[in-house]
C-alpha cells in the first residue's frame, strides 16, 4: 500500500456538515497508516482533529478578501516540500487558493486535485471553481443533477457520487439518554418535561427555516396541542440580527416558555433522541441533509420539505415524513398526523459512514494511480 499524503482545505474547524465530514475523513486516513493534513482557520473542532492523529495549518483561507489571494505561493511552496499526493477542497473561496497553487506547479509532480461540492452554490464564475478539479465529489444524486444542469461543460466521467455517511455506533438505533443527561436537561429546560418535543437543527440563518418552524408551532398550538420547540444553533455574530429578530417574533406569539433556544449544542445526538419529531424547513433545498440523517438513524421520525437532498435521504428511508414546500396547511397537517401514529423509521442503515470514507479513500487512491493529463 502506498502512504498518502492528503491535505483538505476548508474554511475553518467550527461545526458543521462541511467540517464534520472532513475530520472522519482525516480519522480514516490516519487509522489506514496515511499521513493527514488539514488547511483551514482555527475552530472549536481543531482540538479534536489532532487528538485523533492529523496535523493542522491554521492559515485562513476563506476570509473573503482580496489579501486572502497571499495565500497561494505559500502554498504551492507548501505541496512540494511536503510532497503531497492529494489536494482536496471542500469549499469555494480555499478551491480557489488551491486551484491557483496547484495550476502553477509542475504536472508531472503536482498532487491530484479534488473538489467535494456540498451545497447548491449559486450559479456564477465564483461557484465554477468547484469544477474545475480532476474529480468532483457530489454528496448526493440532487448536487450531481445540479452540477450536470449547470455546468453541461463538466465531463460526467469526472463526477463521482459520494453519498454522505452517519456512523450508527456514534447515532444507535433506539438511542436513550443517561439518567444523569436526563436530570440535567430538565432542570436546563423544565417545560419540556411531559411535552412532546418538535426540534429544528442548523445554525441561525434565514434559509434554514426558522419563521417557518415559529409559525407551526404556533398554529399547532392552537389546534389544542401541547407541543414544545426546540431551537438547536449556534449565532454566528454576523447574524445576531436575525437571531434578535426570531426572538422577538417568539415574544410576539406570546410563545417565550414554548419555543426555546438552546444555542451551540455538542448533545445532538441526545437532543435527537428525546425530541418527538426533529424538523427540517429549509427555505432553499439541501444539498443532503445530514441533521436528517443522524435523526433517523437514531429512529427519531423526520419531517422535512421534499426538496433538494432532504427530500432524497426521506425519499429513501422515511417517505412518511416528505411535506410539500410552501404548504402550512399540509405541513401542520403531516405533524399532527405523525405525532399522533408516527410509523416506525426503519433500522437498518442506508447511508453508513464506513460507506462513504470506503469511497473517499479509494477515490484518493485510483486518483494518486492514474495518469496524468500533461496538456
Amino acid at each position: 500500500m502506498v502512504r498518502l499524503s492528503v491535505a483538505q482545505l476548508l474554511p475553518a474547524l467550527n461545526g458543521g456538515g462541511v467540517e464534520r465530514g472532513t475530520l472522519e475523513v482525516a480519522r480514516e486516513l490516519v487509522r489506514r497508516g496515511h499521513r493527514s493534513m488539514v488547511i483551514s482557520a482555527d475552530g472549536r473542532l481543531a482540538p479534536e482533529l489532532l487528538r485523533d492523529g492529523s496535523e493542522h495549518l491554521a492559515w485562513p483561507l476563506g476570509v473573503k478578501s482580496p489579501l486572502t489571494l497571499r495565500w497561494v505561493w505559500p502554498l504551492r511552496r507548501w505541496l512540494t516540500e511536503q510532497r503531497i499526493h492529494i489536494l482536496h477542497a471542500r469549499s469555494r473561496l480555499p478551491a480557489w487558493i488551491g486551484w491557483l497553487a496547484w495550476r502553477g506547479m509542475n504536472p508531472v509532480t503536482r498532487p491530484r486535485f479534488i473538489t467535494t461540492v456540498h451545497g447548491l452554490y449559486s450559479i456564477s464564475r465564483y461557484s465554477a471553481i468547484m469544477t474545475r478539479s480532476e474529480r468532483v465529489i457530489a454528496v448526493s444524486e440532487t448536487v450531481r443533477e445540479y452540477l450536470q444542469r449547470h455546468y453541461p461543460e463538466l465531463p460526467t466521467t469526472r463526477i463521482q457520487v459520494i453519498q454522505r455517511g452517519v456512523d450508527p455506533a456514534a447515532f444507535p438505533y433506539n438511542y436513550r439518554p443517561s439518567a444523569e443527561w436526563l436530570a440535567n436537561w430538565h432542570q436546563r429546560y423544565p417545560q419540556l418535561r411531559d411535552a412532546p418535543v418538535l426540534t429544528l437543527p442548523g445554525r441561525l440563518s434565514r434559509l434554514k427555516g426558522h419563521e417557518d418552524f415559529i409559525n407551526l408551532i404556533a398554529r399547532l398550538r392552537m389546534h389544542g396541542s401541547s407541543v414544545r420547540g426546540l431551537i438547536v444553533g449556534g449565532v454566528e455574530p454576523h447574524r445576531q440580527r436575525y437571531a434578535d429578530q426570531l426572538r422577538r417574533m417568539v415574544q410576539a406569539k406570546g410563545l417565550n416558555e414554548v419555543i426555546l433556544f438552546t444555542g451551540h449544542r455538542s448533545d445532538m445526538r441526545e437532543i435527537y433522541a428525546v425530541s418527538a419529531l426533529v424538523l427540517s424547513l429549509s427555505a432553499q433545498p439541501e444539498s443532503f441533509g445530514r441533521t436528517v440523517l443522524e435523526a433517523l438513524s437514531l429512529g427519531t421520525p423526520v419531517i422535512g420539505y421534499d426538496h433538494g437532498g432532504v427530500g432524497e435521504v426521506l425519499a429513501r428511508i422515511y417517505p412518511a415524513g416528505l411535506a410539500p414546500f410552501n404548504d402550512p396547511d399540509a405541513l401542520t397537517a403531516r405533524v399532527i398526523a405523525l405525532l399522533t401514529a408516527a410509523p416506525p423509521v426503519p433500522s437498518e442503515p442506508i447511508f453508513p459512514l464506513q460507506r462513504m470514507l470506503d469511497e473517499t479513500l479509494a477515490l484518493y487512491e485510483s486518483l494518486h494511480q492514474a495518469p496524468r493529463n500533461l496538456a
